[in-house]
């Protein structure tokens, strides 16, 4: 195994990129800030389940996995012969020691602490010796691991409620399901039905095979396979799909029931205060690393008497 090594601009980096995996048969190639660890080092960060605002930093380091030397070297010669290629530098060629990188990629993920008795735990994990209920989900495609400060509020929020509400959650949806580990966690912890929904059809497998392998059963589909009222309501998307779906979102909210959202910054709490006002009255329930959790109860009909 051997890593080729590169320096490039901002506009290189996915172009390089998709050329080494995609033309050079790089088995990997990972992107980094150049000048990490020095006063030039930049915060480069996505919201939840959305890619990062650039595809790199003004100064890229690259770093790519081939099987040889002889085809890093290739690789190398390809792309510094392409008239696209000022502002590309070779820094090294290494061989690279061989690990079990399933093992190594394992190592980086541990279980999560929703409660001191509830856990999200990976399957090569053993759970910790305080848990009580788990939810097994690996790393995968899908939004949804545990270890975003979204999705633990969610789930504390169901862990927190479920013992004097779970009878009453007759009927739950999961909006925006990504891995299913909200939906998945409800059913865990009580509710009696759980519908959950993506846009994407990844997510909807990913959530199918997730809810099997936790012993649960889910309702799993595409949007439209959510209908009627429930007495929970769950969406850990983003604000501003939040505040387009805020009319549809509280009209699957039964009378008295909870909506629960997430996928909120501190600073947009207002925006969404608002959008939801016609339906439902809802509040910061729970804040973590600037990131905020909203909830609220669907107001009853008003009624009118002659």
């Amino acid at each position: 195994m051997h890593e080729l090594v590169l320096r490039v601009g901002e506009a290189l980096v996915e172009p390089v990129s998709d050329a080494l995996m995609e033309e050079l048969d790089a088995l990997s190639v990972s992107v980094e800030d150049a000048d990490a660890g020095t006063s030039g080092e930049q915060a480069l960060f996505g919201e939840p389940g959305m890619p990062a605002p650039k595809p790199g930093w003004q100064r890229s380091t690259l770093r790519a996995l081939f099987e040889s030397e002889t085809a890093a070297d290739l690789a190398a010669a390809a792309l510094l012969a392409q008239d696209w290629s000022d502002g590309l530098h070779l820094h090294s060629l290494q061989p690279v020691a061989d690990q079990d990188w399933v093992r190594l990629t394992q190592s980086q993920f541990e279980p999560v602490e929703i409660t001191p008795e509830f856990w999200i735990v990976p399957s090569w994990h053993q759970p910790p010796a305080a848990a009580r209920q788990i939810i097994r989900l690996d790393p995968g495609l899908a939004f949804g691991t545990g270890t975003h400060p979204t999705t633990r509020m969610c789930l504390r929020w169901i862990a927190h409620h479920a013992p004097t509400e779970a009878e009453a959650w007759t009927r739950v949806l999961d909006y925006g399901c990504g891995s299913g580990i909200l939906a998945i966690g409800a059913r865990l912890l009580g509710a009696a039905q759980v519908d959950a929904v993506d846009i994407d059809e990844a997510a909807v497998e990913a959530s199918r095979v997730n809810a099997l392998n936790n012993g649960q059963a889910l309702t799993v589909g595409l949007p439209d396979a959510a209908s009627g009222c429930y007495a929970l309501v769950l969406a850990n998307i983003l604000a501003t799909p939040l505040k387009l779906l805020a009319p549809l979102l509280s009209g699957h909210v039964q009378a008295g029931g909870h909506l629960v959202l997430a996928g909120i910054l501190e600073r947009q709490a207002a925006e969404l205060t608002a959008a939801y006002a016609p339906w439902i009255d809802i509040a910061v329930a729970d804040q973590e690393d600037g990131w905020i959790l909203m909830t609220g109860r669907r107001r009853a009909p008003s009624t009118t008497g002659a």
